[in-house]
């Protein structure tokens, strides 16, 4: 049976089994694996990518693939073929598909007509690869997942959303700190409170961002405004002014804290640049997870 990776919670019983194996392939960066020989990744992107895109096509061609970028306007998907009948011609040509697009109903679209495994890229509601290298990041850092605190200043988007549901699988406690009106959703957050009732974290949303910092083990933050939301930037940067990531903030948390943003930043918005450069920040060695995560994520599906 195929297996999609759409969410955080289709990870639910092997997400430190695969920070684990992404950790392994980090140590053994250019090793031959079985398994994953000449298959090929087909990629689309609605939106633009760095370290998605790149990391991923790397990781597939470590592991002996290939990977193929396909843009929507460059196929019939952007003259108004189906989503469904993309993905069931992809399903012939490719062995895997990754998929960033705008609205996350696509994504499970394209999971229910493709025979073969279909990864979440990032959508308006989750990023899941991206927290496969935050948690792995966290865990080189600190040894461990439970008895530590995340805050989250910002924007409950995706980001917000997935990190809820990564920290509590994990054992995690996470505090969102988002302005009102702005928090993630409520679906997403009752379930990851569900889930910290088992692992024994604990999930809180608050509108102080010096409450949600308070003692924190890793300060996190994302862009004010989201890919699609560039009609909002006035607005929103009014909104989120009191909520930049700055040096009197990060005073509140743990005096060994890390810094993580899963970048792009916008400098001197969310965050300013003596905390994303200070000897606290991880961003980069979190950037460098997402090829290792992508690997294990692939081979975690293909093998």
């Amino acid at each position: 049976m195929k297996r999609d990776i759409i969410s955080v919670l289709d990870m639910e019983d092997d997400l430190a089994d695969i920070i684990d194996l992404s950790i392994k392939f980090k140590r053994q960066r250019y090793q031959d694996y079985e398994g994953t020989y000449n298959r090929v990744l087909g990629m689309i992107f609605e939106k633009p990518s760095t370290r998605t895109r790149i990391s991923l096509e790397t990781a597939m061609v470590q592991l002996g693939g290939h990977a193929i970028y396909l843009n929507p306007n460059d196929m019939q998907l952007g003259r108004g073929e189906t989503v469904a009948d993309t993905a069931r011609v992809l399903s012939g040509f490719v062995d895997v598909i990754s998929y960033r697009a705008f609205k996350h109903e696509n994504v499970l679209e394209l999971a229910k007509n493709a025979t073969i495994p279909v990864i979440n890229a990032l959508d308006d509601v989750e990023h899941p690869v991206q927290i496969v290298a935050d948690f792995m990041t966290i865990y080189e850092k600190k040894h461990r997942y439970s008895n530590l605190k995340m805050a989250y200043v910002g924007d409950g988007n995706n980001m917000a959303n997935s990190l809820m549901l990564g920290g509590a699988l994990l054992g995690t406690d996470v505090t969102i700190g988002c302005p009102r009106g702005y928090e993630p959703r409520k679906d997403i957050t009752e379930k990851a409170r569900a889930i910290s009732r088992d692992t024994g974290s604990k999930i809180e949303i608050v509108n102080n961002p010096g409450e949600a910092v308070q003692d924190a083990d890793i300060v996190y933050t994302d862009v004010w405004i989201s890919m699609g939301e560039e009609k909002l930037k006035e607005q929103k940067e009014k909104v989120f002014g009191s909520y930049q990531v700055n040096s009197a903030l990060v005073e509140k948390a743990s005096k060994d804290y890390i810094f993580m943003h899963c970048l792009p930043a916008h400098r001197g918005l969310e965050v300013t640049d003596d905390v994303i450069e200070s000897l606290h920040s991880v961003v980069f060695q979190e950037a460098e997870n997402r090829l290792h995560t992508a690997k294990g994520i692939l081979y975690t599906l293909l093998s």
